[in-house]
């Protein structure tokens, strides 16, 4: 019986001494790590949580909130991670969707925490807890630890009972809660470990939000081998190139704007990053500009995800970085993958189709949408709504989102191609491209940019530029938009759907 439940209390035994978690320049070995998991996790049976029930959290990046993610799961209960970056109804619906138990979270969270408690049930609403101190009608998560056993709970957890939801982070749509159970993130915890070729010795950094699931493909392998893991309270360019040169940080992984600030930075030295032994790209594409920039700057690191937290991934390996760079690589072992047509049936090489995949990291669901589960995963196959094709060799090329794709005049045009072409302006740092209504071609492309340096160029001269370099008269950009950050969620994510609602405000988007 496979028992990733036990996993920190085996690492305690045989890791004991090495470091687990450094927060704040404060480290904490497995010895020590593990009693304030257990004494976490005795402190939640005390307040009545069992097995089955869900501990959300909204905290931002913490000690607290790692602990959590194992003490939780050894009781049999579920976490349910939710972004700090919730507003009041959006907090009070996922908490309900999710029939949470209790809530875990920060001073600086409880005015939003209060304006809902009043909707909150019974015993939802009596157990809010909080992880840096007291305040009036809530418990002190810390202080209830400390006085708790520090022994594991005597609790048998089976590999197909639920680890966590994670609800999507919502650049499409309203956020669904995907259930992951014991054993999928124990695939997690085996398959990414050899893909990033990490082992107990490795040093991992996460500078990102650790709410959303990408932070889970270093961080369950970390954990599994009892290496160490390095997590920032925030990202900052600056700080994550000094805890790279301080910890000789080996593996860490990125969003592709947080790489693009990485290689910004104005202390940005090849030298000072030369323990590392991975960059990992995920989240979203990393425009071919920036990947071969990466690639000149720190050669042999980079590696791509390409990934749904629903439970299929493609790797793009350090080996073939180069040689298939404009690619996100091919699925793991023991994973399948398909390019389907609209009929149903397989694409050919180098014909665009829908991304269909599975292997053993497929979710259990969408929790309490069976209807949305059966959209998704059909026959077995988890169907992605992304377009890509492969080529000969089986790698796989994104071409982008179903929901993305501009119809101009009855063309499907691909917002990526254009992003790319725009992404070796010199001076643009990001860019999206999303279509806005057209009175004669029904959506024309537009291209939002953020620059390297406010002001270095115009936006008519941007659009010009762009236009004089696409491939076809379809995509040439009807305007840009310069804007000082593009709106993200929790995960670094770039939301479109928010560049793109102001200009369909009052129309209906047909794709």
């Amino acid at each position: 019986m496979l028992q990733l439940a036990t996993l920190i209390e085996r690492q305690a035994r045989c890791r004991g001494p090495y470091p687990a978690l450094t927060f704040d320049g404060e480290t904490h070995d497995y010895a020590r790590f593990a009693e304030r998991v257990h004494r976490t996790a005795n402190a939640l049976a005390v307040l009545g949580i069992r097995r089955g029930d869900k501990v959300a959290t909204v905290l931002a990046n913490c000690r607290e909130l790692v602990e959590l993610y194992w003490a939780a799961p050894s009781l049999g209960a579920v976490n349910v991670p939710l972004s700090p970056l919730l507003l009041g109804p959006g907090l009070a619906s996922l908490l309900a969707d999710s029939h949470a138990a209790c809530v875990v979270t920060q001073r600086s969270m409880l005015p939003v925490v209060e304006s809902i408690r009043a909707e909150l049930p019974q015993p939802l609403a009596s157990r809010v807890l909080l992880v840096d101190g007291e305040a009036p009608g809530c418990l002190d998560l810390r202080a209830l630890a400390d006085r708790a056993p520090a022994v594991p709970p005597n609790v048998r957890v089976g590999q197909d009972e639920l680890f966590n939801i994670m609800y999507t982070s919502g650049t499409t749509g309203l956020p669904k809660g995907i259930m992951h159970s014991h054993f999928v993130r124990s695939m997690y915890c085996v398959l990414m470990a050899s893909r990033w070729r990490m082992t107990p010795e490795s040093v991992v950094l996460h500078t990102g939000a650790i709410v959303f699931n990408g932070a889970f493909v270093t961080l369950m392998p970390c954990f599994y081998l009892g290496a160490h893991y390095v997590l920032a309270r925030q990202f900052d360019a600056r700080a994550a190139i000094e805890l790279i040169e301080r910890y000789r940080v080996t593996h860490t992984m990125m969003v592709p704007a947080q790489i693009v600030a990485l290689l910004d930075a104005p202390n940005f030295a090849p030298e000072k990053l030369a323990s590392l032994q991975m960059i990992l790209s995920l989240g979203a594409p990393l425009h071919q500009e920036q990947k071969d920039r990466l690639n000149r700057l720190l050669p042999g690191r980079f590696y791509e995800l390409y990934g749904l937290t629903e439970g299929f991934v493609t790797v793009l390996d350090v080996t073939e970085s180069a040689r298939k760079s404009g690619s996100v690589g091919v699925p793991p072992p023991f994973y399948e993958m398909r390019i389907v047509r609209e009929d149903g049936t397989d694409a050919a090489p180098r014909e665009v189709g829908e991304i269909v995949g599975r292997g053993p990291i497929l979710m259990d669901g969408y929790y309490g949408r069976p209807d949305l589960t059966a959209q998704a995963i059909r026959d077995g196959w988890l169907y992605s709504g992304d377009m890509g094709y492969v080529d000969e060799e089986g790698y796989l090329y994104l071409v982008d989102r179903k929901k993305d794709m501009i119809d101009s005049g009855g063309v499907k045009v691909y917002p990526k191609d254009i992003e790319e072409i725009a992404a070796r302006h010199p001076e643009v740092r990001e860019v999206a491209v999303f279509g806005v209504p057209d009175d004669k071609w029904g959506e024309t492309p537009v291209a939002a940019v953020v620059l390297r340096h406010p002001g270095a160029a115009a936006e008519d001269e941007l659009r010009a530029w762009i236009n004089a370099r696409v491939s076809a008269r379809y995509q040439r950009v009807a305007r840009v938009i310069v804007m000082d950050e593009f709106p993200r969620n929790a995960a670094g994510k770039t939301l479109k759907r928010e560049l793109r609602e102001p200009f369909w405000r009052g129309r209906e988007r047909r794709i």
